[in-house]
């Protein structure tokens, strides 16, 4: 789940292209431009799927040896939908919007206008695709918060955290359908959305070495 998610991170912030997300004719001209945009998305899909990965083994934990709770059954079930929703985002943004733009950029007259029609068409798309993906990724960690507080079984901050990091990412998917990709609230909620995140996955990850550490004793 670390892994994942620090694959992710790093991805986009040193390597996918940045700026106003809502100001097309600047934004196409950057995606254009890059050459490693197709790749950077591949390199984030996997990672995310990665990450989801290790909310199922955690709820291979969560499940216990009397069987698995509804909540942790639903949290489950979310994360899979969720991964199948971030495979045709990415599927739409990495390749669809690339090439759009790419021939949005090389055309010329009154092709280019038809063009840029195209590539917004894709762009709107995409923020359908990114705002249902963040509601099903904040239903999907809130499904598992609740699952830790039901199970008792790792402890119960970490619980808390990953329901407020789902309840950040439910708003912030609904606000990607009003506001596009780029809003105050979005800046505010991701930053909190990467804190809340990364101290649920480092402290998932110390559990499990505690627990380990304890048999193994």
């Amino acid at each position: 789940m670390l892994g994942g998610f620090v694959l992710n991170v790093i991805l986009t912030a040193v390597l996918h292209p940045s700026g106003e997300e809502n100001d097309h004719t600047a934004i196409f001209t950057e995606y254009a431009d890059s050459s490693a945009w197709v790749a950077v998305h591949l390199g984030q899909f996997i990672g995310v799927l990665v990450t989801l990965s290790g909310l199922l083994v955690l709820y291979r934990v969560l499940r216990g040896a009397d069987g698995p709770c509804l909540v942790a059954q639903l949290a489950a079930a979310a994360t899979v939908a969720t991964a199948a929703i971030w495979a045709v985002l990415q599927g739409l943004d990495g390749v669809g919007l690339k090439q759009a733009v790419d021939s949005w950029f090389s055309a010329s007259g009154t092709e280019k206008a038809i063009r840029f029609a195209n590539a917004e068409t894709v762009r709107w798309l995409e923020w359908g695709f990114q705002s249902y993906f963040r509601i099903m990724l904040g239903l999907t960690l809130a499904l598992f918060g609740a699952a830790i507080l039901a199970s008792r079984r790792i402890a119960g901050w970490l619980g808390w955290t990953a329901l407020v990091a789902g309840v950040c990412s439910v708003i912030f998917g609904v606000d990607v359908g009003y506001s596009g990709l780029a809003s105050g609230l979005q800046d505010v909620l991701g930053l909190l959305m990467f804190i809340l995140v990364l101290v649920f996955a480092l402290g998932v990850l110390v559990a499990g070495v505690r627990e380990r550490g304890r048999h193994n004793g």
